[in-house]
């Protein structure tokens, strides 16, 4: 795999680790990586060896927000927000289960991956913020409702109009994070939640993402049932269980496509 500059890429274990990795600018987003996100994730969706992907920042920050120094005219910010956009959605619609470690600040366009991924375990460190307003730039509408629907419209409402940044006390009572530990336990803690979620069921875990996509598209349920039909999984796992033994899950990706697009 090519590793574009700015972005790293490792698989072990089952686990895709994504590491920003802009040290000079507190790992900011430029440009170049918001447009090579999507190139970098594809594989990592098609790896049958991924089963989990984890997205975190190189050192003590996970990203603080795009990179605009190089912007001179409101083009350039355009052409970049729309990249930042596709990124986003790139890994929104990843098809594995998507976990954000986040310490440090976690700011602006940092704040919008974080919040499409499934899954946010931060560190007691961690500060959040989604700062358009001090810039007077419009937030995209699916990133808007993409963090209405994790926060409510309250909080999306007070980070937005505010800008002001939050700390990780707060991010975890508004739902902007699922989990908090000790920066010196996230790790371990992210490592064996990844391992816990590699034994599971994909089947399971598929079909889970697909039906709280939002927007929804038809088609799924039948899918996802015939799926399931075909699949050795539902037999297996209950049979383990009631052998108490480990589950030895088989299901994987057919290569067909559900229906409208559907994971």
């Amino acid at each position: 795999m090519t590793v574009p500059p700015g972005l790293t890429a490792a698989v072990a274990d089952g686990t895709a680790t994504v590491t920003i990795a802009n040290p000079a600018r507190r790992n900011a987003m430029t440009p170049a990586m918001w447009a090579a996100l999507p190139g970098l994730l594809a594989p990592l969706a098609a790896d049958p060896a991924v089963r989990v992907l984890v997205l975190t920042g190189a050192g003590d920050t996970f990203c603080a927000g795009a990179d605009i120094s190089g912007f001179t005219d409101a083009a350039g910010l355009r052409a970049a927000q729309e990249a930042a956009v596709a990124a986003e959605e790139a890994l929104a619609s990843f098809p594995k289960p998507t976990l954000a470690a986040v310490r440090g600040h976690c700011v602006g366009g940092g704040c919008q991956l974080a919040v499409a991924c499934d899954l946010r375990f931060a560190a007691e460190s961690a500060t959040f913020g989604v700062t358009p307003a001090r810039l007077g730039i419009v937030y995209p509408a699916s990133s808007t409702r993409r963090l209405v629907r994790l926060t409510g419209p309250a909080t999306a409402k007070h980070l937005l109009f505010s800008a002001e940044l939050i700390d990780h006390e707060r991010a975890l009572r508004t739902g902007l994070v699922d989990e908090v530990w000790p920066p010196g336990a996230l790790a371990a803690r992210v490592r064996d939640y990844a391992a816990l979620l590699a034994t599971r069921s994909r089947l399971t875990q598929h079909a889970a993402k697909d039906f709280t996509a939002d927007p929804p598209a038809p088609g799924r349920e039948p899918y996802w049932s015939a799926q399931a039909a075909a699949s050795p999984d539902p037999l297996e796992g209950a049979t383990a269980f009631l052998t108490r033994r480990p589950p030895r899950f088989t299901w994987t990706p057919d290569g067909t496509s559900p229906p409208d697009g559907a994971a």
